[in-house]
């Protein structure tokens, strides 16, 4: 017999793990709460999402200071209180994760701050934060525990100068000189962060762009805004055999061509991704499955192969989104609470919080080439845009891909400040199967950046008031 039992078991409180716990007690359904943390929040809040995009926000005003010189605004050069700024971001990232703490409470959610592991398919072994076991045994399971990042081999000799997202967000010190490896987003915007508070940042990347997967006319924009503020961007690049220095450690470089150099840092930022947490779950008590990227196995419904229990988030798949994640979640419960609904979004947003931001939603003009469709590309260039230029920043872009039958958006790209903000239009137009026609009778308040989309979608029909592109009639341009 089990010590205790529960209508819904959740393993894990970040963005899937507490969007699934509140809906499935809004709806009426008993809960239990898994995770190690004192309150909900996961890597996201505690070591993600929520403590880099206050420190961007930080580097954001630093870079609007500087800028702010070419208009006739002269600050004095900023003084940056370290501890001050720590203390700061902790009490953002405090505040939310307590709110999240009574909600727990509002919601009458039993919270266990501990791990689970499965002894089978109906029932788990929890440990509690003072060691103590108890089986739980559940009617259905939801595993949300997320992802942890990845480890480069042969860096374990000079870990004291190694970081992951974790330890950079501490923001223990501000290092001399950084190297990050990897030009994802991950280290593209911390990279940003401490560049902002005055380390020299390289970045190496092995592949030949930044951001591989991402619109590549997007990230030329962002990559002008990025070479000024970085000592030095190397693609095609690996980082190997590091070593300690009496003034660092020494990190070697091989480019594609196979030829080598070398560099001197202080901290090592580690940043080539994250991999599914699925370890010690006891996932072999049970019929789940994993695929050989080691993602959990899910159908439409988040249902993995063994029916009562649902995998959502980034256990369960790409993108690695915190977004993604809680909309999964409230598939897989509305499932159990006996919902006929599925997971099927036409546009799962994503934002890169840079300096130009990038966001996109829908197709990529990659993807739709990839599937052979026949699509048109409309492009807005924000130096036709008024309010882009009273802020300062003209060098941004909004691209719509459009198919060329149906004028249906399929996708949206941006790049430039505010670029995140902006996308939700892009996801509700996707989402609704808006047309170029619609998106341009839609008025747009001016002066605003918003209003490049409505002018992206006007070039279409070649009627953008502040660029002349006349109609291009046939496939994909």
């Amino acid at each position: 017999m089990a010590d205790t039992t529960t209508r819904v078991a959740v393993i894990g409180g970040g963005p899937g793990g507490y969007a699934a716990a509140f809906l499935a007690a809004d709806l009426g359904l008993e809960v239990t709460l898994v995770d190690p943390e004192s309150n909900p929040g996961g890597a996201c809040l505690y070591r993600g999402c929520i403590p880099s995009k206050a420190l961007l926000h930080v580097a954001r005003l630093i870079a609007e200071a500087r800028a702010a010189g070419e208009w006739g605004v002269h600050f004095a050069p900023p003084k940056i209180e370290i501890q001050e700024l720590r203390t700061w971001k902790e009490g953002v990232v405090g505040k939310l994760t307590g709110g999240l703490g009574q909600l727990v409470k509002q919601r009458k959610v039993t919270h266990i701050r501990g791990t689970a592991a499965f002894k089978d398919a109906r029932t788990l072994v929890v440990t509690d934060d003072q060691g103590n076991r108890k089986s739980l045994e559940f009617e259905h399971a939801i595993i949300a525990t997320g992802s942890r990042a990845t480890v480069i081999p042969g860096f374990d000799g000079v870990a004291e100068h190694v970081w992951y997202s974790k330890q950079a967000l501490e923001l223990s010190k501000v290092p001399q000189r950084l190297l990050v490896i990897g030009g994802g987003y991950i280290g593209l915007e911390l990279g940003t962060v401490y560049a902002a508070l005055g380390s020299k940042v390289t970045v190496a990347e092995m592949t030949p762009n930044l951001l591989p997967g991402v619109d590549r006319e997007l990230v030329r924009v962002l990559r002008k805004g990025l070479d000024p503020l970085f000592e030095k961007i190397m693609l095609e690049m690996v980082a190997e055999e590091p070593s300690v220095q009496k003034n660092g450690v020494k990190v070697g470089f091989r480019n594609d061509k196979g030829e080598r150099s070398s560099g001197v840092f202080d901290k090592i930022l580690i940043a080539v991704g994250r991999r599914p947490f699925t370890k010690g779950l006891g996932l072999e008590n049970t019929g789940v499955q994993v695929n050989d990227h080691g993602f959990i196995k899910t159908d439409h419904q988040r249902r993995t192969a063994e029916q009562r229990i649902f995998a959502v988030g980034d256990v369960a798949g790409q993108p690695m989104l915190a977004h993604k994640a809680s909309h999964e979640a409230r598939i897989a419960v509305e499932v159990i609470a006996g919902r006929n609904v599925t997971y099927e979004p036409a546009a799962v947003p994503a934002v890169v919080f840079t300096d130009p931001e990038i966001a996109w939603a829908g197709l990529t003009e990659a993807e739709a080439k990839e599937r052979g469709l026949g699509y048109q590309v409309t492009r807005f260039p924000w130096a036709a845009s008024g309010r882009s230029i009273t802020l300062g920043r003209s060098d941004g872009l909004t691209k719509l891909v459009i198919d060329s039958e149906t004028e249906r958006i399929l996708g949206v790209g941006i790049v430039g400040p505010g670029a995140g903000e902006m996308i939700a239009e892009a996801v509700v137009a996707v989402e609704m199967a808006a047309t170029a026609t619609d998106l341009g009778l839609s008025i747009h308040p001016h002066p605003t950046l918003s209003e490049t989309i409505k002018e992206a979608a006007e070039i279409y029909h070649g009627t953008a008031t502040h660029v002349y592109r006349p109609k291009r009639k046939g496939g994909s341009k």
